[in-house]
C-alpha cells in the first residue's frame, strides 16, 4: 500500500520500484517527498555537500518519459555519491578548500553504471577530508544531534538513516563503511575487495579502499549488489537459521569493546541459539594479532604516495591530522610496509578457511555507541576485515544503553558477497525485530 504523499520519502528503494512498476507513483512525486524532508532536516543533520533541487526535479520528470520497457532495475532510484567519488554533472570536492570550486567532468565507474541501470544520482554526501580522516565533516548523527555519525562517509549514513534517500554510496580504508552503518542504525556493505571499481575515486589505498553501500533493507542491498555484478563462484542457497554454524569473533581488539558493544554479541548469539542455531566463539591463532598495526602500516604509507601532492602543493589548506598522516606514513621504512603488506597477504587464504566453516561469522561493528562530537570513532574493529579484503555487513538492531544503535557485522571469505547477502535476508529482520533497538525518526 502506497503511504500518503507526505511521507513517500519513508519508502526503500525496493518498495519505490515495485510502486513504480504498478504505476501508483512517479519519480517526480517520490523526490519531491525526498526534498521536503530534506528542507525539514538537513539544517540539523548536514548530511549534504552539494544538491540542487531544480536538477533533480528535472532529471525525475525526464525519467518519468522514460516507457516502461526502456526502464532499467534501478530506475528512478535515488542515490547519494560520497563527495570523493566524480560526477559528471556535480562538483567533487573532497570536503577540502582545495578543490573549492574546481569542475572535474567525469563520471566515477560506478556512477556509470547506476546511470546505465536508470537510477537517479540525486547529490554529493558529506565526507571527512578526503576520506582520510578521523575528524568528521559537519554531519551530525540524526538520532542524536550531539553526536558522530561515523566517518568517513558520514553523510552517506545521516542521509540514509534520516529518510533523505533510500541509498547511498561510500569508501571505506579503514572502518568507513561499517561504522556509519552502525552508529546510524542503517544497513551497510562492504563487497569483497577488488569487487567493485574504483575509477573515478580518490584514493587513500588502492589496497584497501573498498566502494560500499548504505541502505535501509537488505533487499535494496541486494540491488546494487546485483548492479555492480558481484558474483559468487557458486550460486548461494536459501540460509535456514535452525541448520545454521555460526561463529562469534572478538578479534584480538575485543579489550576495545565498550558494555554496549558486549551485551550486543551476547545477545545475537543468545537470539540465534534461540533459533536452534549452532554457535561457537572462535579463537584466532595468534599470527593475527598484529593485523590492526599492519593495516595502519599499510594505509599511512599509502597517504604518504596519495596524498603527497597535495603535500607538496597546498600544505597550508591540508588540516594537521593529515599532514601527520603523510610525514608519519614518509618516516616508515619500506621493509616495514612490505612486512605488512605480506603479512596480511599470508592471512588471507587463512581466514577464508576459517570463515567458510560457518554459515557466517558474528564480529562488533564498532566499539559501542556513536560518541558525542565530531571525532568519529576508533575502527579498531574494522579494520580486520578491511585488510583482509572480506565481505562485511553491519545489521541494525541492537542498542546500547543510552538509547542509541548499536550494530554487530557478519562477515564471510571473499567473493561469498551473495552468499553473505543470503544470511543478512534472515538475520536482519530478525535482529530488527528483536535486538531491542528501533529507530524513532
Amino acid at each position: 500500500m502506497l503511504p500518503r504523499e507526505s511521507e513517500l520519502y519513508r519508502l526503500t528503494a525496493s518498495e519505490v520500484t515495485n510502486h513504480l512498476r504498478l504505476g501508483d507513483l512517479t519519480v517526480e512525486a517520490y523526490v519531491r517527498s525526498l526534498l521536503s524532508r530534506i528542507e525539514a532536516r538537513e539544517p540539523l543533520v548536514k548530511a549534504w555537500a552539494y544538491v540542487d533541487p531544480a536538477l533533480i526535479i528535472s532529471q525525475a520528470q525526464q525519467l518519468d518519459q522514460v516507457p516502461p520497457h526502456l526502464r532499467g532495475l534501478l530506475h528512478g532510484i535515488p542515490i547519494g555519491v560520497k563527495d570523493v567519488i566524480y560526477t559528471i554533472d556535480m562538483p567533487t570536492k573532497h570536503n577540502s578548500p582545495i578543490h573549492e570550486g574546481s569542475e572535474t567532468r567525469l563520471d566515477a565507474a560506478v556512477v556509470t553504471i547506476l546511470r546505465k541501470a536508470g537510477a537517479l544520482i540525486f547529490g554529493k554526501t558529506a565526507t571527512a577530508q578526503f576520506a582520510a580522516i578521523h575528524d568528521g565533516p559537519a554531519t551530525r548523527n540524526p538520532h542524536d544531534l550531539t553526536r558522530t555519525p561515523g566517518g568517513s562517509s558520514s553523510g552517506s549514513a545521516a542521509a540514509v538513516a534520516d529518510f533523505h534517500i533510500p541509498i547511498a554510496l561510500g569508501t571505506q580504508t579503514a572502518g568507513s563503511i561499517v561504522r556509519p552503518a552502525a552508529f546510524c542504525g542503517v544497513y551497510g556493505m562492504k563487497p569483497t575487495w577488488g569487487a567493485v571499481s574504483l575509477e573515478g575515486v580518490k584514493l587513500v589505498s588502492g589496497i584497501l579502499d573498498t566502494i560500499g553501500i548504505f541502505a535501509r533493507s537488505v533487499e535494496d542491498l541486494q540491488l546494487m549488489a546485483d548492479i555492480f555484478q558481484c558474483r559468487d563462484d557458486i550460486i548461494p542457497q536459501s540460509i535456514d537459521i535452525k541448520t545454521s554454524r555460526f561463529g562469534i569473533l572478538k578479534t584480538a581488539m575485543w579489550k576495545h569493546a565498550q558494555p554496549a558493544t558486549v551485551k550486543s554479541l551476547e545477545a545475537a548469539a543468545q537470539l540465534l541459539e534461540s533459533q536452534g542455531a549452532s554457535v561457537k566463539e572462535i579463537t584466532l591463532p595468534s599470527d593475527f594479532n598484529d593485523l590492526h598495526l599492519w593495516q595502519q602500516q599499510t594505509m599511512y604509507t599509502d597517504i604518504a604516495v596519495t596524498h603527497y601532492s597535495n603535500y607538496l602543493t597546498a600544505k597550508d589548506k591540508l588540516p594537521a591530522s593529515l599532514i601527520g598522516h603523510v610525514e608519519n606514513g614518509q618516516r616508515h621504512t619500506h621493509s616495514t610496509k612490505l612486512n605488512a603488506m605480506d603479512s596480511i597477504a599470508r592471512l588471507r587464504p587463512v581466514i577464508d578457511e576459517i570463515l567458510s566453516r560457518y554459515t557466517a561469522v558474528l564480529t562488533p561493528s564498532t566499539t559501542g555507541e556513536a560518541p558525542v562530537g565530531f571525532y568519529t570513532g576508533y575502527p579498531v574493529f574494522n579494520t580486520f576485515w578491511t585488510a583482509l579484503h572480506t565481505p562485511v555487513i553491519n545489521l541494525p538492531g541492537f542498542g546500547g544503553q543510552e538509547g542509541l544503535p548499536v550494530g554487530l557485522s557478519i562477515v564471510t571469505s571473499r567473493y561469498r558477497d551473495q552468499h553473505l547477502l543470503k544470511v543478512a535476508k534472515e538475520l536482519g529482520p530478525l535482529f530488527q525485530s528483536r535486538g531491542g533497538w528501533q529507530s524513532s525518526l
